[in-house]
């Protein structure tokens, strides 16, 4: 299904201004906003971090077009001087340059974003319900099958599947996941699915996924009987990690589906393969993300992995959100890790597929080091097994790697994730090199203190 949140035309952006803490100066900026009719979608301030300004207030808001940015960028500046605009969508991508080519008397404005954003930085979520934004924006399968779909030619099958994805449609932020009452023709294909796949979990998968399966199977309801519900298993996740289960509809884009990730959010599906090949599916489905992906959320270690390339994601370039999806493709979705000498499978393509769980461990494919840099690089077929694959030493040190690789990405800040308040905090590069320096000086006086013990 395409994107069909806003007119054709409309740019989600961000706008950042200052001001000093005098009397309606607040008032007067919002009042020049209003007066533009832009309704605003957010609005949060902090203290600035310059020296001649006393706030720094952030505000996002669906424009008709880049002609509209500049317009309320003029309106803004009659009332303080520092207006940046920091982020736009998809669709705004080329939202500084129109800018730029509609009116040079913001030139000045320009030149500040570019030399504290260098590029228009793309919008992405700040608070938890800014995924809301993403109900409805799947790129494919959900409620339309492609014609190679086993179930694309059962009038049924289809009728089934929009009557669940239904529930992705319109659930919110904080909502309970509705329950589906699944037939018995989907209870018995997961039953096939969950048969097989479980009776090579403790020769191939690895560890963690081994020790945590039996606590879905007391928590959870996992069982070959009835496919489990998304709302049990996504408390007992957060009980574990803080990771939770949001439904969706179908594929998304690769943005948005990492940018969740930050926020220790998962897309699930509800709905499952056709009945008529309960081995196969071209998708993911609740086969997938249920036995694949679900057991390892409930590692810490893996839970700080898959959060760490979310957190890059989020204002990353169209090329480096290409690099991250390459990296979760050949990590979350289709990794192998070494424990004891041996290889195992951590990856939810592999945990969820027997015939490529069993060839991975095989001497037929190409095994590799992970090297985020290197991998992030590497081509990959989607309708095959994989010629290549990556091993990780640990879960851990393959975090330490994708943070050191998203430290070298054309971003020109960085983000932590608030727990506390599930937002997600920008931090530039004057307080992350002072932070490095500090750490670098912890170093050495650590060093020094155990020279002389």
């Amino acid at each position: 299904m395409s994107p069909a949140h806003t007119p054709k035309d409309s740019l989600k952006t961000t706008l950042c201004f200052s001001i000093t803490d005098k009397v309606g100066a607040l008032d007067d900026c919002l009042s020049a906003i209003k007066s533009m009719e832009i309704s605003l979608t957010r609005i949060e301030s902090r203290p600035s971090k310059t020296k001649d300004w006393d706030y720094d207030f952030f505000v996002d808001f669906d424009a008709v077009d880049a002609k509209q940015v500049q317009n309320v960028v003029e309106s803004l500046r009659k009332h303080t001087k520092e207006v940046c605009v920091i982020g736009s969508d998809s669709k705004g991508g080329k939202c500084l340059f129109l800018l730029r080519k509609h009116q040079k008397r913001i030139r000045h404005v320009v030149d500040h974003c570019e030399k504290n954003f260098k590029d228009s930085v793309p919008w992405f979520p700040r608070k938890l319900t800014d995924l809301d934004t993403f109900a409805e924006k799947v790129l494919e399968m959900g409620e339309e099958l492609s014609s190679d779909h086993p179930g694309a030619h059962d009038p049924v099958y289809r009728a089934r599947r929009a009557e669940i994805t239904r529930i992705a449609k319109t659930y919110r932020t904080g909502q309970t996941v509705p329950e589906v009452d699944y037939t018995e023709e989907e209870n018995e294909t997961w039953g096939k699915v969950y048969r097989h796949l479980t009776s090579m979990y403790p020769t191939h998968a690895c560890r963690e996924h081994q020790y945590v399966f039996p606590l879905l199977v007391q928590n959870c309801g996992y069982s070959d009987k009835r496919i489990p519900q998304l709302e049990h298993i996504s408390r007992f996740l957060k009980d574990c990690t803080g990771f939770t289960l949001r439904p969706v509809m179908g594929l998304l884009s690769s943005r948005d589906f990492l940018n969740a990730f930050a926020f220790r959010v998962f897309y699930s599906t509800q709905y499952i393969r056709h009945s008529s090949k309960p081995f196969y599916t071209p998708e993911p489905d609740c086969c997938h993300e249920l036995l694949g992906h679900v057991p390892l959320f409930a590692d810490p270690d893996f839970a700080d992995f898959s959060q760490e390339i979310g957190l890059a994601s989020l204002g990353a370039s169209d090329e480096d959100i290409e690099k991250l999806a390459t990296i979760f493709w050949f990590t979350v979705e289709f990794g192998l890790c070494r424990q004891d000498g041996e290889l195992r499978a951590y990856g939810a393509g592999l945990l969820s597929s027997f015939g490529e769980l069993e060839y991975c461990l095989s001497d037929k494919p190409e095994l590799r080091p992970f090297d985020p840099s290197k991998t992030a690089l590497q081509k990959y077929p989607i309708t095959e097994f994989q010629p290549v694959y990556f091993v990780a030493e640990s879960f851990k040190d393959a975090q330490e790697k994708v943070r050191e690789f998203a430290a070298n990405m054309n971003r020109p800040f960085s983000v932590r994730y608030n727990a506390l308040t599930q937002t997600i905090e920008v931090l530039d590069n004057k307080i992350l090199r002072f932070a490095k320096n500090i750490r670098d000086d912890m170093k050495t006086l650590t060093d020094v203190l155990a020279s002389l013990s």
